[in-house]
Parts: structure tokens; C-alpha cells; sequence
């Protein structure tokens, strides 16, 4: 599978990374402890060298089974590049929290539970306005001088945020939220490109969107993640609906189906992502990312891609990616 180094860090890892934030069953349905483990397992079967979690993915759950998959493969760990996040307290319920002892705690823990000695990417899950960026940048470029982390990665950080950061730690990767049907923050992705940072794009497959299994009379119960996200609310969703049934019959056309039309479009756009979270909890939908991989979608393609999602949604650019995290600390 295609593998690129990520940004200027020595970390070198496969396009398509697996996405285990439904592994950790917080929002989508509670989890299915073995069934996950196999999934992970199977993703590393197909080649995919780069796992990414996070301790907020069933506050800790998914980091265990990322752990327990790993051991159980037999893969040499340096075979493998695990990616995980911090800055996220659970404390009285879930809020930002990047001071440097809360960062230490994290490590320690994420390290417990994935049962390594060092993790290679190390990423703070979402910008923490009620602490100092000078202080949470200096205590990831600690972790990375000791050896502990192999890059260090942001997630959710503005430009403006990621220019105050590399005044004290570099930057090796940045993990953003983007697909062809959200792209209101596809400047972020260009400014990552002219400053050589990897982007990783999460959300690949918009929520569930993508991959065409949505009717219009579709509801999301309470703690559906998706019952509280614009993308699936008002006159918008149905919209959508109507440009993903064209879309199924574009990447037919093409020997594809949707989820791989998807990630293709997401490595394939100008400007795109490095790295793309194929996200999975069961190993069923893993089908086809080999195929995925191998593919292309040309400049002609990108373009007929938009044609079909403008004729039916004037607004690509609308977004909110406060419907996504969690409060600051002073917010509690």
C-alpha cells in the first residue's frame, strides 16, 4: 500500500491509516469487545501500518483494544505506527485540558493501555484556549526529546494556533476534519501543505454519510452522535442524500463503490489529505481498501465530482466544528 513519511519527523506510514473512534463505542452503539479486536487485526492483515485512536474514544476502551489487537497480531511493533491523542480530561465530564501535568498522566496511561514503551504520533485532540500554548507545545517537544513520542501532531488547530506552536515545538502532523460533502476547512489543509505538516483528514466518510446507507426518513436517537451534527438536520440532509445516490452511480462507472470513492477523493483533491482515516468496527468494512489504494481519480473526475454535489448543495463550506468538541474548562 502507498506509504508516506509524516511531515519532517522519521515516521513513515501507509495513506490509509485505520480510524478506531467508533471502536471506542462513545457515540455510536456501545462496542463489541472481539469484534473489534478482529478488526484491527484485519486492517493490519491488509497492509495498513498506521492505527489511529484516542483516550476520549470510550475514555480509554479503544486504546486497550488498539493495545490488545496489536500484541495479538504478532506484528513487530516497529512494523507499526500507533497514533493517539491528549489533552482531554474526564473529570466531571469530558473537557479540554492541555496543562503540561494533565499531559503526563495522559502519556503514561495511553501508554499503559496500548502496551508499548513509545508511541509515534503524538497528537493534542483539540485546542485548549484556557492554557498557554507555549506551555502544552514545550511539554510535547519534552516528550519528543526523550524519546517517548516519535512526532508530534495537533488536531483541530487553527493556522493562526499552529504559527503560535512552532514558535516552541515543531509540528509534524495536524488532523482535520474533511470530505467531499464538508470542506469548510480546506484552508487549514492548505496552510498545512505550504508549511510541509501531514495532515490526517478524520470524518472521511461523513459520519456514515458516504457510504450510501441513509434513507430520508432516517432518525438518530439520543447519543447518536449524528442526531446533533447540521450535516443530517433541516432540508440539507435530504439534499446530500440525493447527491451520494448520484455519486454511487459515478464510482459504478468507475469499478468503486462509495466508500472508496470517498477516501480516493480525499488523497486525490488538491488540497487534500497526506493521510486518511478509514474508520471500522467490524472487519466487513475494511472491504475493499486495498482497492481503495490502488485507485485514482483524475482532474476531469474531481471535477464531474463537483458538478454532482453543486447541482444539488450550493454550500460545501458550511460548517461548525464546535458541534464536535468538548467544552473548555471555564465552559464547565
Amino acid at each position: 500500500m502507498q506509504k508516506r513519511t509524516l511531515g519532517k519527523s522519521n515516521v513513515e506510514a501507509t495513506r490509509i491509516a485505520l480510524g478506531t473512534w467508533a471502536i471506542g463505542g462513545s457515540g455510536w452503539g456501545g462496542t463489541d469487545e472481539q469484534e473489534s479486536i478482529r478488526t484491527i487485526r484485519t486492517a493490519i492483515d491488509k497492509g495498513i501500518t498506521m492505527i489511529d485512536t484516542a483516550p476520549a474514544y470510550g475514555e480509554g476502551l479503544s486504546e486497550e483494544l488498539v493495545g490488545k489487537a496489536v500484541r495479538e497480531s504478532g506484528k513487530s511493533r516497529e512494523d507499526l505506527v500507533i497514533a493517539t491523542k491528549a489533552g482531554i480530561n474526564f473529570e466531571g465530564g469530558a473537557s479540554r485540558d492541555s496543562r503540561p501535568g494533565n499531559l503526563e498522566n495522559e502519556l503514561n496511561r495511553s501508554l499503559q493501555l496500548l502496551q508499548t514503551d513509545y508511541i509515534d504520533v503524538y497528537q493534542i485532540h483539540w485546542p485548549d484556549t484556557d492554557e498557554p500554548i507555549e506551555n502544552t507545545a514545550k511539554k510535547m517537544k519534552e516528550f519528543f526529546d526523550e524519546g517517548k513520542i516519535r512526532a508530534i501532531g495537533v488536531s483541530n488547530f487553527s493556522p493562526e494556533q499552529m504559527d503560535e506552536w512552532q514558535k516552541y515545538a515543531p509540528i509534524h502532523t495536524s488532523q482535520m476534519h474533511l470530505n467531499m460533502l464538508q470542506r469548510y476547512l480546506i484552508d487549514w489543509f492548505e496552510y498545512c501543505n505550504k508549511h510541509d505538516i501531514a495532515t490526517l483528514s478524520w470524518g472521511s466518510l461523513a459520519h456514515g454519510m458516504l457510504t450510501g446507507k441513509f434513507t430520508k426518513d432516517a432518525e438518530f436517537p439520543e447519543g447518536d452522535l449524528r442526531s446533533n451534527i447540521e450535516l443530517f438536520q433541516g432540508d440539507r440532509f435530504p439534499a446530500f442524500l440525493d447527491a451520494v445516490e448520484e455519486l454511487r452511480h459515478f464510482a459504478d462507472e468507475r469499478n468503486l463503490d462509495l466508500i472508496q470513492l470517498a477516501v480516493r477523493w480525499l488523497m486525490d483533491h488538491e488540497p487534500g489529505a497526506d493521510f486518511v482515516l478509514w474508520g471500522a468496527r467490524k472487519p466487513s468494512q475494511l472491504e475493499g481498501v486495498q482497492e481503495a489504494d490502488k485507485a485514482s481519480l483524475s482532474k476531469e473526475d474531481l471535477k464531474e465530482i463537483d458538478n454532482i454535489l453543486y447541482n444539488h448543495v450550493s454550500d460545501l463550506n458550511n460548517g461548525d466544528l464546535n458541534e464536535y468538541g468538548p467544552p473548555l474548562r471555564s465552559e464547565k
